[in-house]
């Protein structure tokens, strides 16, 4: 065959598919052979074919309005964007008007082919065209956004640096994850990366005729090239493929905007790949069959055997990625098996000349890159649209494809009847087992054990001889108890009642109840009582019966039950015999021959209209799996591929299954140097016209962090001599401040500089540290430092000043100790109350703490008697003393740091649940958000460096939960000013929160996170005006971005100020109210 005679074939195939997927969609018959027979028919006229569908499928009785018809591939339809307009020019279809639907299929028809006439571009090039030009108008319009600091990158370029050679993520360009994830897929297949890399273009280029597809496929196979040899060797953590989504958009010519499948832009990518290969294969090889590498790399060939009206046929083709359905199944092998049989196949195997049509595939060769459509989804013919398939669907990291081989056609065959006479007899197992496990004949069932198990309890129980409504006193309380043998009610129920009213002392033993409480004591309490009154039967019982009677009951009773049990055992033990024997068919050697490795899992979350895109591929070298969400690479395992990949869990499956051919290492194998025999990584792969470019774009990338660090020097200087300006004017007033005799009624620093050398440096304390005048809100402090001098001069026989001192921190410190060690209430956080409390709960070392006690006894607010004065001049004298060798002043400014950021992290909680209890629920999230990520942070470096991390996550979970049902309530009310604040308040609170949610990938953060977004998705079924379609498009893929990126973030919040003594109640109050709420709840 000559090369023309190939491509003209392949042409022909190609068109036959696209009228085969056109007739599939407009009718939705998926019955391939039925397809084949129209299009036969009708010699290619698709409106013929189209009504011999139709008379056919008329002869077939109706189903049930809601019953899904399932589309093997749904094309432009598949992602209808919510907001767009239909057309003025409607025929109404709702009707039974034959002539209506006719017509609106030739239109359908017409409208198509004319376009392809003016044009010379497919409907299937068009839906591209306008996947690409909606991806560049995102882009364009998220640079109009009014908060760019949500959706921008980091300014800080540091932060998009890559570190070591850590796999390089791809930026969202604007609604194109899609292509993030099939080209992160491909590019680790290191076979095909290689293929790009050292492509280079027909020598003869500029003698070949400029048609559409050279002029489409040369530049963007330049661009690819360029995008894959900066996820090489970039020194970026993330890069921009705008240019490669501009080629492809300027390659077609289209103003509308759809939202693209995934599957159709693999193919076409695929397509544009093989046509730009197969110009180069043909000049290199002139004469002869050209090989194209995109070929041999991604298509197989099976032989398709069959019946068709009697008649057998054999027929061998070609396939790339193979589309298996989902709905029906549970697993992997069994998509495959039923797609690899088509209509009733009885006839193959018979001799009988039946007119029965049916056919088998069978592979004859596999490609070294099998790729699996997954498709789920399908179209809602009785809604009229596309509807997503959120079943679970098992698939296996190894797979063995032996069964599917031509090769093995007669042993698959005989296992798959074997496989088929065991599920029927399973099916009998399974149907007696239903009889046993859901025994009667009301809606209730239960299983038959069980059944005869309470018969003999009711029987052996203990006789009741009297009517269970005549032992009822009405005049008693339940229980048969009395007014006067109530217990005593608990401490909350006696606040909850009135004042008693009684002529004698409350405490007479003899007074009477009065009214009110006669009236109270009935009520009962089911949730507080925790035990049956004593004289209630535990269980009904019979009014009668005889030992006799019960004898031969028990006898009957029990040995029916033990024949039931064995019954039930013998036939769960044979259904789990028959999985085994179902699930080892196909486990000999002889079967696991084809061994094929899964490589990547293409993931798709969110519904039919809209969701997000990410791919799991596995790393052969390091041998994990990782994740790649857009700019996002992060490592991953088995486990949460399984997750977010099997479905039925979340609104996240997979979509796309991509399986290497494990006896063909090359696939994922390095490049070796021929010279040296090293592994060539790193910008040693690149030919020498990429390691320019690539070396250029570094450079851009090193002179921006230069940029970037000078202009902080500068910022960090003038900062250092604005704070040397402010420390100077602060010492001038301090020193005049210490000139005057009494102390001043304004808050002052506390000091340690009494009698210091001249040349002395103060030292100042920390903030938290410093103490007011005594009567100021820190009094508490130097109460609590004169009662230790107290104590220790009662106690202590010398009474010289520094034996005095160091009694009293002996005594203070043993009061803070038990403080330290004391378990209390969550209310009661004695942290709050001393710094030493702190530090004795978090280890840290002895110097610091006798640092801090001596700094707390040299306060020159203490009482000014002679005593006080003479030790706060020791405490003084000996900081002056310590060297600094002997206490790491670095290390003490740390410990002290520690504890402001604990301080302050408490007025964030406490503030964020205040205002959280208030519902004010907008004020609350940022306190809420901004004090879980500084707890974080402090429990990271101990257990006891902050406060109750799952506390925090609950109120900002509620809070995030609460601001989505508000907001939805809002656009639910359609009034403009409404809908326009509740996506306000999605945009700039909910969804730059969601990122936090995920990273930290608990189990409750998760599904408020999928709460929130199934909230948001279900309006997608329903009718409303244009104009909240359109926003709720532009808002969802914002809400379904699965990026777990910490993007930069509002502001913190101010905090107030408040004192050691006025934080101490708050938090003491707040703790309470929250801590009422069961754990349960949280």
């Amino acid at each position: 065959m000559t090369v023309e005679q190939n491509v003209l074939q392949q042409h022909s195939q190609k068109h036959q598919q696209t009228l085969l997927n056109q007739l599939r969609e407009v009718t939705g018959t998926t019955d391939v052979q039925l397809l084949q027979q129209a299009l036969q028919v009708s010699n290619g006229d698709m409106a013929e074919a189209v009504a011999f569908l139709t008379e056919k499928n008329a002869k077939v009785p109706q189903q049930d309005e809601t019953t899904y018809y399932q589309t093997s591939q749904v094309a432009s339809d598949r992602y209808i964007s919510v907001g767009s307009q239909a057309d003025t020019n409607v025929i109404d279809l709702t009707g039974d008007d034959k002539d209506d639907l006719q017509r609106a299929i030739a239109l359908s028809l017409e409208e198509s082919n004319r376009a392809f006439r003016e044009t010379g571009i497919t409907d299937e090039e068009q839906a591209i065209s306008r996947v690409l030009e909606a991806s560049i108008a995102e882009n364009k319009a998220s640079l109009k956004r009014t908060h760019t600091e949500v959706w921008s990158d980091s300014p800080n370029p540091h932060d998009r640096k890559r570190i070591d050679s850590c796999p390089v993520g791809l930026k969202n360009v604007g609604n194109t994850c899609w292509f993030s994830a099939v080209i992160q897929s491909l590019f680790n297949l290191l076979e095909f990366q290689r293929l790009v890399l050292n492509y280079s273009p027909p020598a003869r280029v500029h003698d070949l005729p400029r048609n559409q597809k050279e002029h489409r496929n040369l530049p963007f196979m330049q661009e690819l090239r360029n995008l894959f040899s900066l996820m090489v060797g970039s020194k970026r953590k993330y890069v921009d493929p705008s240019r490669a989504v501009e080629i492809l958009k300027d390659a077609f010519k289209s103003s509308e905007s759809q939202q693209q499948d995934v599957s159709e832009f693999t193919h076409k990518l695929l397509d544009w790949l093989e046509d730009a290969f197969q110009m180069k294969a043909e000049e290199d090889r002139e004469g002869e069959k050209p090989k194209n590498p995109m070929v041999e790399l991604f298509y197989g060939r099976f032989l398709a055997v069959g019946v068709l009206e009697g008649k057998k046929f054999e027929n061998t083709e070609m396939f790339g990625q193979y589309p298996l359905q989902v709905n029906g199944f549970k697993d992997l092998h069994e998509c495959l098996e039923a797609a690899m049989i088509e209509g009733e196949i009885e006839s193959l195997h018979s001799a009988e000349n039946s007119a029965r049509s049916g056919q088998e595939h069978w592979f004859t060769e596999l490609p070294p890159v099998l790729t699996f459509e997954l498709s789920r989804f399908e179209f809602n013919q009785a809604l009229g649209r596309p509807e997503k398939i959120h079943n679970k669907l098992e698939f296996p990291s190894m797979l063995y494809m032996d069964r599917y081989m031509d090769r093995n056609r007669e042993i698959t065959r005989i296992k798959r009847e074997e496989i088929r006479r065991l599920k029927e007899h399973l099916t009998l197992l399974q149907q007696r087992l239903e009889r046993y496990l859901s025994y009667g004949s009301g809606p209730k069932r239960f299983p038959l054990a069980d059944v005869l198990q309470y018969a003999m309890e009711f029987a052996s129980s203990k006789p009741v001889c009297t009517s269970p409504v005549e032992d009822i006193d009405s005049s008693a309380p339940p229980g048969g108890t009395t007014g006067q043998q109530l217990p005593t009610p608990s401490t909350a129920e006696q606040d909850s009642l009135p004042p008693l009213e009684s002529s004698g002392p409350a405490s007479g033993p003899t007074t009477a109840p009065t009214a009110a409480q006669q009236q109270r004591v009935p009520i009962h309490k089911p949730f507080t009582q925790s035990r049956l009154p004593p004289d209630l039967p535990m269980h009904p019982a019979p009014r009668h019966i005889t030992e006799e009677e019960l004898r031969v009951l028990e006898g009957c009773l029990h040995r029916w039950r033990s024949e039931v049990e064995n019954d039930t055992r013998d036939l769960q033990g044979s259904i789990t015999r028959i999985h085994r024997t179902i699930e080892l068919m196909y486990s000999d050697k002889s079967m696991m021959q084809v061994p094929y490795r899964l490589h990547a899992v293409l993931v798709h979350e969110g519904q039919a209209n809209a969701g997000h895109y990410w791919a799991y591929i596995y790393d052969p070298h390091q041998r994990c799996w990782m994740k790649y969400n857009d700019i996002s690479v992060t490592k991953s395992s088995w486990e949460e591929l399984v997750r977010d990949s099997f479905g039925g869990y979340r609104n996240a499956s997979a979509y796309c299954l991509m399986y290497i051919n494990d006896k063909k290492p090359f696939l994922i194998e390095e490049e070796f140097d021929k010279e040296t025999g090293q592994i060539l990584s790193g910008m040693d792969k690149l030919p020498p016209d990429l390691k320019q470019f690539v070396k250029e774009d570094n450079e851009l990338f090193d002179k921006e962090i230069e940029e970037w660090d000078a202009l902080q020097a500068r910022k960090a200087q003038q900062e250092k001599l604005a704070l040397a300006t402010a420390a100077a004017a602060a010492a001038a007033a301090a020193s005049a401040a210490s000139s005057t005799s009494t102390s001043s009624s304004s808050p002052q620093p506390m000091s340690i500089e009494s009698s210091p050398p001249d040349n002395a440096v103060p030292q100042q304390d920390p903030e938290y540290m410093e103490q007011p005048s005594p009567t100021n809100d820190s009094k508490h402090l130097q109460e609590d430092t004169e009662r230790a001098i107290s104590r220790a001069a009662a106690e202590q026989e010398e009474r010289s000043p520094e034996a005095l001192l160091n009694a009293a921190i002996k005594l203070e410190y043993a009061r803070l100790l038990r403080f330290a060690q004391e378990d209390t209430p969550p209310e009661n956080d004695y942290r709050l109350q001393h710094i030493i409390v702190y530090f004795i709960q978090n280890q840290a070392p002895k110097k610091i703490l006798e640092r801090t006690l001596l700094t707390q006894f040299a306060d020159r607010n203490l009482a000014f008697d002679e005593r006080c004065k003479s030790i706060m001049s020791v405490a003084r004298a000996k900081l002056d003393l310590i060297k600094p060798e002997e206490v790491n002043m670095d290390e003490y400014e740390m410990w002290h740091q520690v504890y402001r950021n604990f301080r302050e992290m408490t007025i964030c909680m406490v503030t964020g649940l205040e205002l959280s209890q208030k519902t004010n629920y907008m004020e609350a999230l940022m306190y809420l958000i901004y004090a879980y990520q500084y707890n974080k942070e402090l429990l990271s470096k101990g257990l006891y460096r902050g406060h109750d991390e799952e506390l925090l996550g609950y109120y900002r979970r509620e809070c995030l939960l609460k601001l989505n049902e508000q907001a939805a309530a809002m656009f639910e009310s359609g009034e403009e000013p409404e809908v326009t604040t509740g996506l306000g308040i999605m945009n700039e609170l909910v969804v730059p929160c969601i990122p936090l949610l995920l990273a930290h990938d608990t189990e409750r953060d998760l599904l408020a996170v999928e709460d929130m977004r199934n909230r948001w998705c279900s309006y997608l079924g329903q009718e409303m005006e244009s104009h909240l379609q359109e926003k709720l498009t532009d808002f969802l893929p914002k809400l379904l971005d699965c990026s777990t990126e910490i993007k930069s973030f509002h502001d913190p919040p101010k905090l107030p100020t408040y004192s050691t003594l006025e934080l101490c109640e708050r938090f003491s109050r707040i703790m309470a109210a929250v801590c009422r709420l069961p754990t349960e709840g949280r």
